[in-house]
C-alpha cells in the first residue's frame, strides 16, 4: 500500500474508475482518498459506493492529499488551477488527465518547482482495461514516474512517453474506444442483416473484437500476420476483406486518428 494520500478534483467517471482501481489494487484505502465535485448526488454516490471521502471545496483536496489528480474537462482546467494555486506546494504531485492540456500550461499556473505529470488514459479504465500513456514534467522525479506508473497500471496498461507523443496517443487510444464501438455496432448490424438476432450479433461482434485484440497483445504478431492467418485463398474472409478495402476502412480510421490528434493539439494551442 502506498503511503501517499490521493485527491481528485472532479468526480466524474474517470475519477470513479481510478478510485476503484487504486483501491482494488491495494494501492490505497478509501479513507486515504478524497474527491471534490460540485454535484451533491455525485458526492453521495462516490462516498457510499466506493468508500472515499468527498467535498465540494477544492481547497480541502490540497490540504489533505499528497497526489492531486486533475479530472476535470479541458475547458475548465484553468479555472480549477486558479482556484487552488495558492494551496499547492512543491510537496504536491499534480497529475492531469485533461485531454490536450500541455504541461507548460499547468506548470505556468502553479508555483515554481511543482511536480506535474500529464496523462492520457481512456474509458476502459472503468473495467481495468485502460490504455494509458503519460509524460513527466520538468520537475518530476523518478519516484514520481514510478508512482504514476503504479496508479495507472492498476487500471490497465501504461506507457511512459515524451509529451510530444501525447496528442497522437489521444487520437489512437484516448478516442479509439469510440471507433471500436462503431466497428462492433457495424459488425452487429451485418449479422442482423443476415438474420441473426440483435443480442446474439452484438455479443458475437464484441467477443470477436475482444479475442482479436488479445491475439495481437498476447502473440506479439503483427496484425497483418494474424489477418492473413484467417484469410484463406478464395475463402469467405477475403471476400469480406475486399469489401472493407473498397469501403476505405483503413483510410477512414487513419483519418479519424489524425483528426482527433490535431484537435487535441489545438486544445493546447488555444491556451
Amino acid at each position: 500500500m502506498l503511503k501517499e494520500k490521493f485527491g481528485f478534483i472532479g468526480g466524474g467517471k474517470m475519477a470513479e474508475a481510478l478510485c476503484k482501481g487504486i483501491i482494488k489494487a491495494g494501492l490505497s484505502a478509501g479513507s486515504n482518498i478524497i474527491v471534490s465535485d460540485i454535484l451533491t448526488e455525485r458526492r453521495r454516490l462516490l462516498k457510499e459506493e466506493i468508500g472515499v471521502q468527498t467535498t465540494q471545496n477544492n481547497h480541502d483536496i490540497a490540504a489533505f492529499a499528497d497526489v492531486i489528480i486533475l479530472a476535470v474537462k479541458p475547458q475548465i482546467i484553468g479555472e480549477a488551477l486558479e482556484n487552488i494555486k495558492n494551496d499547492i506546494t512543491p510537496n504536491h504531485l499534480i497529475i492531469s488527465i485533461a485531454a490536450g492540456i500541455p504541461l507548460r500550461f499547468i506548470e505556468s499556473k502553479l508555483r515554481e518547482n511543482v511536480r506535474v505529470i500529464r496523462v492520457m488514459p481512456n474509458t476502459p479504465c472503468l473495467i481495468a482495461s485502460s490504455a494509458t500513456a503519460f509524460a513527466p514534467g520538468k520537475h518530476t522525479t523518478e519516484s514520481d514516474t514510478k508512482l504514476a506508473h503504479a496508479i495507472f497500471n492498476a487500471v490497465g496498461k501504461v506507457f511512459q512517453l515524451e509529451e510530444k507523443y501525447l496528442d497522437a496517443v489521444t487520437g489512437v487510444s484516448g478516442s479509439g474506444p469510440a471507433y471500436v464501438y462503431m466497428f462492433i455496432e457495424a459488425l452487429s448490424d451485418g449479422g442482423v442483416k443476415m438474420g441473426l438476432p440483435r443480442e446474439i450479433a452484438t455479443a458475437l461482434a464484441a467477443q470477436t473484437a475482444l479475442g482479436a485484440a488479445k491475439m495481437v497483445l498476447e502473440t506479439g504478431q503483427h496484425p497483418a500476420q494474424l489477418k492473413d492467418a484467417v484469410t484463406s485463398p478464395a475463402g469467405t474472409t477475403i471476400e469480406g476483406v475486399s469489401k472493407l478495402e473498397d469501403g476505405g476502412l483503413r483510410a477512414a480510421v487513419i483519418n479519424a486518428v489524425e483528426a482527433a490528434a490535431l484537435k487535441s493539439k489545438k486544445l493546447g494551442e488555444l491556451l
